[in-house]
């Protein structure tokens, strides 16, 4: 049953760095081509449904990676996002870019986050560190990959990514097994 239980928590983890990681290439490369199909407009569609289905369930995944793997694991597995987004797309450079450097900082005040609310529940955690996560990513993302400050863009992102955070939080306390990272 150990052996079970074990190759269990190996698959779970595989998986999730698996979802992880196409979350956020798809997210990547969904805005990429929105904008390079319809323009710039298609920002204030595209990344409010980006931020609550893809960035939200990676914020809320990446809560339950912090607890799996080392700080140096989570940010080669950023880094590794962004370069399969480029690799995918190279029209997609500037987005890759501004998603792995958003995402790394997020990353870090998320996991600081995170941290500091050890002994909380899953719930409390994960919502409590994405809401720090996704006000760093909503600002560093659209300022690097457009160019230019975009609060209307940066609130609704915000919006969106701690609303689909808290989804994917619950989601992932069911289904994954994440209410044990309370304990780690």
């Amino acid at each position: 049953m150990h052996v079970h239980n074990r190759l269990k928590d190996t698959m779970n983890l595989y998986f999730a760095i698996f979802i992880y990681a196409a979350a956020m290439t798809v997210a990547n490369l969904l805005l990429a081509g929105s904008v390079a199909t319809w323009g710039r407009g298609a920002i204030a569609i595209v990344s409010p449904l980006n931020s609550f289905f893809l960035i939200g369930l990676d914020l809320a995944l990446r809560d339950w990676l912090h607890v799996q793997l080392s700080r140096i694991e989570m940010l080669a597995l950023i880094a590794a996002t962004g370069v399969l987004t480029y690799l995918l797309n190279p029209a997609a450079a500037h987005i890759a870019v501004a998603s792995a450097c958003a995402f790394t900082a997020a990353a870090l005040v998320d996991w600081t986050a995170f941290a500091k609310l050890r002994g909380h529940s899953w719930l409390v955690r994960s919502n409590g560190s994405n809401v720090a996560g996704a006000a760093v990513d909503s600002l560093v993302f659209p300022t690097l990959a457009f160019g230019a400050l975009m609060p209307q863009v940066v609130a609704l992102q915000f919006i969106a990514k701690v609303g689909g955070g808290a989804v994917w939080s619950y989601v992932l306390r069911k289904r994954v097994g994440a209410d044990q990272a309370s304990a780690a």
